[in-house]
């Protein structure tokens, strides 16, 4: 059928034949268009614009993805690529002739005494190893069209439609012609309707026609950001910017060992460099080098530790927020606190402590209704001085009294003497006792977001093995209220983890998943391999891709995207960032050396 079938009307037996059904509404009716104009260049349906283009020449070799210029061009286009199977018995008998006119050719030269021709030898070479192939079914042999259209409002429309992709595929020697005066017939080719009839091919054996398939790998490139490694599917620069997205938030699941502790170290490093303030919670002691080679501020938090935070401290009012809900907000997180603290509180003690807080807190003229940037705030031992004028407070002051005057009062109930306004600051917890630390972890976020809300600049928090703070229901909350509250002070959580079961065995594991534009998945083990595919709805190919990974390999999701990635540093980088203990004795030793001979 015609396109110009479409618009001829129904036919009747005569003009006085006719019927009710007549005048019912076919599907032809329904799918056609209003009007058709065929010109010679172009065709217009219902007032849209199209041409149709052929390929009609290709260079000698295609490489991989020639289409995907093409293909990822913000244009309206339609490609249709046909393909027709070429006997190959048939094909054999006339390359025999083929080879043995080219063999003449060089024999007639060689016996003149010309100069032999570079390109009749290539092309005899070509014929024998395409013939060999063939005869031993490696390869076949197709006759391929391939017809493009293109849409626009108007002719000048089309026309700059033209130019961009004639520009872009004549750039790869593939060269195309409108289908002059068979525009029809063109978009006949292209509809899907498994027809051809332009019949305009080029003859291609298996290997180059597989350049023609039009599903390319995603690409990670964009014209900001840092760069987090190379795509292992096309080694295009997995390049971006986390604060590009709708929130700055991103997750890190891996192995022990993995890379995942030195790929954010990485990200830190390079993210320096644009200006963006980091603050990290390191457990283990592994930034307190890249916070010395950058000039960061590193705290030590111990028992026994100079450094300080004192829970009760509060964020000066913004001139958006009232006093009375930031002290509303904070008598919140403080409950949080010491239901952690103390191993669990009824509701009465909930509200034994809730009236004691505000009472402490009234003690230094601290109220809902007074500014109080400048007041100093009280520490734990006076709230344990109010806490002892209350009744049914026996239980609890007994509890607390290990963290204001017994072993664990170092840390806590002193004033803050800690300053984050830097470009870098590491806390570290390794020296912690492990009963603690997610305590310590609760204070140090709580502060560090008091902070935050003062002073709005572009700040990446990390939180590495952040499953210390998915272990309490408290800690837990307060993290997902950070992860989506960041954005509005321009601030991106990015957390690390290798207790993947721990982590999505939380309530809000899932959710601080589902509120990080970023993920980064690197090799996983094969217990947690099955949660972790059904959580990032991965398919078998990428969850065997996770089991086999090497170091510093994963996939990386951003935003709708995903790309298999590799991790790669620079020497200087990697000097700074490693993780290696064999790397980091050698960087002791060289140091020890080089300290000994400036002695």
């Amino acid at each position: 059928m015609s396109i110009l079938d479409f618009l001829q009307p129904s036919n009747k037996k005569n003009d006085q034949d006719f019927s009710l059904s007549d005048h019912l509404m076919t599907l032809t009716d329904v799918i056609a268009p209003s009007a058709i104009s065929i010109g010679p260049r172009s065709i217009n349906i219902s007032g849209m614009s199209a041409r149709v283009f052929y390929a009609v020449s290709y260079p000698r070799y295609l490489s991989e993805g020639w289409t995907e210029p093409i293909l990822n061009l913000e244009k309206e286009l339609d490609i249709s690529i046909v393909i027709h199977p070429i006997d190959t018995a048939e094909t054999l008998k006339k390359f025999q002739n083929k080879v043995a006119e080219v063999q003449s050719q060089i024999n007639i030269k060689a016996e003149k005494g010309e100069v032999r021709d570079p390109q009749l030898e290539a092309a005899y070479r070509n014929l024998e190893e395409l013939r060999d192939k063939l005869q031993q079914s490696e390869e076949k042999l197709f006759n391929v069209g391939l017809y493009i259209t293109i849409y626009g409002a108007d002719e000048a429309a089309l026309n700059k439609a033209e130019n961009d992709i004639k520009g872009i595929l004549d750039s790869r020697l593939v060269y195309l012609k409108p289908a002059l005066f068979q525009q029809e017939q063109g978009m006949q080719s292209v509809f899907p309707l498994a027809t051809d009839e332009l019949m305009v091919h080029s003859k291609f054996n298996s290997s180059p026609l597989s350049s023609f398939f039009p599903f390319t790998s995603f690409d990670l490139t964009s014209d900001s950001g840092i760069l987090y490694g190379i795509n292992r599917h096309n080694s295009s620069l997995v390049l971006f910017d986390r604060f590009s997205l709708t929130n700055y938030n991103s997750v890190t699941f891996a192995t022990s060992g993995a890379g995942k502790s030195y790929a954010l170290k990485l990200e830190i490093l390079r993210s320096l460099m644009f200006g963006v303030e980091v603050i990290v919670l390191d457990p283990e002691r592994e930034y307190e080098y890249l916070a010395e080679a950058t000039g960061g501020r590193f705290f030590n938090i111990s028992l026994s530790s100079d450094h300080h935070i004192n829970p009760f401290d509060l964020p000066p009012p913004q001139e958006d927020e009232s006093p009375r809900d930031i002290l509303r907000t904070h008598i919140i997180e403080l409950i949080g606190l010491f239901r952690l603290m103390l191993g669990g509180l009824t509701p009465e003690e909930e509200t034994v402590l809730d009236l004691s807080i505000q009472e402490t807190y009234a003690l230094k003229d601290i109220t809902g209704e007074t500014d109080f940037g400048n007041q100093e705030p009280p520490l734990l031992s006076d709230f344990e001085m109010v806490l002892a004028g209350m009744d049914g407070s026996g239980s609890l002051i007994t509890r607390l009294q290990k963290y204001t005057s017994g072993t664990w009062s170092g840390f806590m109930n002193k004033p803050t003497n800690v300053d984050i306004n830097q470009k870098f600051v590491v806390f570290s917890l390794r020296d912690m006792e492990d009963e603690l630390k997610t305590i310590a972890m609760y204070i140090i976020t709580n502060y560090i977001w008091g902070s935050v809300r003062r002073r709005m600049v572009k700040r990446l928090l990390v939180i590495d093995e952040a499953w210390w703070m998915m272990k309490s229901e408290d800690t837990a909350s307060f993290l997902f209220s950070l992860a989506k509250r960041g954005r509005k002070y321009y601030l991106g959580i990015a957390t690390i983890t290798q207790d993947v079961d721990d982590f999505l065995r939380s309530p809000y594991g899932v959710p601080m998943i589902t509120n990080s534009s970023l993920q980064f998945l690197m090799k996983q083990s094969p217990t947690a391999i099955d949660n972790i595919q059904k959580t990032f709805n991965l398919t078998d190919e990428e969850k065997f891709l996770l089991l086999e990974s090497s170091v510093g390999e994963g996939i990386f999701f951003a935003g709708l995207k995903h790309v298999a990635i590799k991790v790669i540093a620079s020497y200087t980088e990697d000097q700074i960032i490693t993780s290696d203990p064999s790397q980091l004795l050698q960087i002791k030793k060289s140091r020890e050396e080089l300290r000994a001979s400036r002695m």
